[in-house]
């Protein structure tokens, strides 16, 4: 097994509209691996986050066992902002399309 004790981490703060924060740390090659081009560690992670949150939006209204309108309302705005961030839809994003 490797040793990870040599492995740079970066953290990230994030602070939601509720006045609470948290922080997450993550390798930071892991970091460089994921961004597009000269993205900054933040743009990285929220994109990740972004990305993550559409997906088990997606998994939870469209592969679920039950339908409920506001959930769909929450998925659909989840999209929207997904298209608006990468200017690309999920499914093409993806390609996985309903």
């Amino acid at each position: 097994m490797a040793d990870t004790t040599d492995v740079e981490t970066t953290t990230i703060s994030i602070s939601a509209d509720d006045d609470t924060a948290d922080e997450v740390t993550v390798p930071a090659g892991l970091l460089d691996l994921v961004a597009e081009g000269d993205q900054t560690a933040a743009e990285t992670v929220g994109d990740v986050t972004l990305l993550s949150f559409a997906s088990r939006a997606h998994h939870i209204v469209h592969h679920g066992e039950e339908t409920d309108p506001e959930l769909d309302a929450q998925e659909e705005r989840i999209m929207e902002l997904f298209e608006e961030r990468f200017g690309v839809t999920f499914g093409e994003a993806t390609g996985h399309q309903h």
